[in-house]
């Protein structure tokens, strides 16, 4: 082999990151959005009240867990489990109970029953006045499931793509070999030089959440990715995954044991697991096999902002009302909770959760400027070609409209998913799926788009586009609802106005964006200084 070390890492960095940017790219903005995935949902249900108050202000915890056992009591006794969630963290804003009946002869899964705790009428309604969306919870799913394919197929893609991330990224330190130097190095407007330069600022800022948040991405689907090491201890299939599931968490799945037992009083429980928790509050409680004697009650501790991040769970037994033996939790098991606990930030409270955001946005950055960097330099030879009179390589102008529909068009699209859930018509019969057509829809046009419009100008008008689409939001927004900042501002309400506040936000920077990109397209080219740094293109040329 010629080449050294570094430069066979060089080539390995270059072409895993290129196989995969896109890919990552969308992987990433939606991961990002997910951050907020409930204030997203919040947001998309403009019909629910305002955060003025909480549904538990004439309740204390213990009392709203006596009235949603009465309920689920009297109009679910005999379900497969009970799910009581209380508004104590951002995850769960509304004080509601879920019920699923009992499995089908079959085995399939029985019907799922969902209702919220109504504060004027003391009582629990099934009726949900919000609109149909799929909300910030899409976007989520969208980042490890794709869309439109099957769930295995995007669990496989994504995983794919993640691990030629991490190869990236060890590919991409080796190959730096002055990094942490790099790092405060920035030669603005030189063309290839200044995307280097911002590829190795942006990835060496967050270099340790890149790598955290790409292995543990890898840890949430390990029985799919090594289904081996399963196969060989259990059967092959579901039924070994759900045995495998049951010995590492064995209140997870319960068999009713067909003797009626009366369900213990929750409330106790709930104050068991307080005093045990040293006051620590309660965010809910999932109650399996209701009513029988093996019935399970496993509590959930409010775990956002807390500097726990393992596993904030006790199991009673739901029929003594006595802590169950099943709270052994495995060092494996308590390894991967902590793991997919610092993918999600399940603990962070509302700086860290930002910090966590901005931080993605980082990664978001890395893979674009990564992908700009990789056109960057071909530029010199691609010119030189044309010089020729030779056309430029199909490859090369491949790359360089995809880089503008990813990089530029998928904004767009995000964009255009929030425009159609204030535009759809609230009772319209399939709104949800729409929503996410309209997303797709527009984004296929902004992939195809680059390829008819010369390449500068490509970038400049989706990043207009871009700009446009987020800075109007709020203006449609306050024409269809009455959740707009004239209203949620003085309310208080920082989770609707905050949306809107970052939309603005947003809508700035892809402002600035096409204006510097619009300002390089007009200036006159000027010749290289330097032959080593390629063709001496201006940075918006290069791209």
């Amino acid at each position: 082999m010629k080449e050294g070390f570094r430069q066979c890492m060089a080539w390995l960095h270059t072409w895993t990151g290129l196989v995969a940017g896109w890919v990552l790219f969308f992987v990433f903005v939606t991961g990002t959005a997910g951050y907020f995935n409930y204030e997203i949902d919040r947001w998309m249900r403009p019909e629910l009240p305002l955060a003025t108050a909480s549904d538990l202000s004439s309740l204390d915890t213990r009392q709203a867990i006596e009235k949603a056992q009465a309920y689920l009591q009297a109009n679910y006794p005999k379900a497969e489990f009970w799910n009581i969630g209380l508004p104590v963290e951002r995850t769960q804003p509304q004080f509601s109970v879920f019920a699923r009946e009992a499995r089908k002869p079959d085995g399939s899964a029985g019907r799922v029953h969902n209702a919220h705790y109504d504060p004027a009428s003391g009582d629990f309604t099934a009726d949900s006045p919000a609109r149909a969306t799929g909300g910030g919870q899409l976007l989520y799913r969208m980042h490890y499931l794709l869309h439109y394919v099957p769930d295995e197929a995007g669990i496989w893609a994504v995983g794919v793509c993640t691990m030629l991330m991490l190869i990236a990224i060890v590919s991409g330190v080796i190959t730096h070999k002055k990094i942490f130097v790099d790092f405060f190095t920035f030669r603005r407007a030189k063309g290839q030089r200044s995307w280097l330069d911002a590829h190795n600022l942006v990835s060496v800022t967050a270099l340790p959440f890149f790598i955290m948040i790409t292995y543990s991405g890898l840890v949430f689907f390990m029985t799919d990715y090594m289904p081996a090491g399963v196969q060989a201890s259990y059967q092959a299939g579901e039924a070994g995954r759900r045995q495998l599931l049951a010995e590492l968490v064995p209140a997870s799945y319960i068999e009713p044991s067909g003797q009626a037992a009366p369900l213990t009083a929750l409330s106790d429980i709930v104050r068991q697991a307080e005093r045990h928790w040293n006051g620590a509050p309660v965010s809910g409680m999932l109650v399996r096999n209701p009513g029988d004697a093996s019935a399970l009650v496993t509590v959930r501790a409010q775990r956002e902002g807390r500097d726990a991040i393992g596993i904030p769970r006790l199991v009673f037994d739901g029929a003594t009302g006595e802590i169950s033996e099943h709270n052994h939790w495995g060092g494996a098991l308590e390894t991967r909770d902590v793991l997919l606990s610092l993918h999600e930030g399940r603990f962070a409270g509302l700086s860290l959760r930002w910090l966590y955001f901005l931080a993605s946005l980082l990664g978001c950055a890395m893979i674009a400027t990564g992908l700009v960097l990789w056109t960057a330099k071909r530029k010199a030879k691609q010119e030189k070609r044309l010089k020729a009179g030779q056309s430029m390589e199909f490859g090369y102008r491949l790359v360089r409209c995809l880089n503008v529909g990813a990089i530029a068009g998928l904004p767009v699209a995000m964009a255009a998913y929030f425009w159609a859930n204030r535009l759809i018509p609230a009772e319209f019969a399939d709104r949800r799926a729409w929503e996410a057509h309209a997303m797709f829809i527009v984004w296929g046009v902004t992939l195809v788009y680059p390829a008819f419009r010369s390449h500068l100008q490509a970038w400049v008008d989706e990043l207009r586009l871009a700009a446009l689409a987020f800075a109007l939001l709020p203006l449609v927004n306050a024409l269809t609802t009455q959740r707009h900042l004239g209203v949620t501002l003085p309310a208080g309400d920082w989770v609707l106005a905050g949306f809107d506040l970052v939309m603005l936000g947003l809508g700035a920077v892809f402002a600035y964006a096409a204006h510097e990109v619009s300002r390089k397209r007009k200036a006159p080219r000027q010749a290289p200084k330097n032959a080593r740094h390629g063709a001496g293109v201006q940075a918006g040329e290069a791209s």
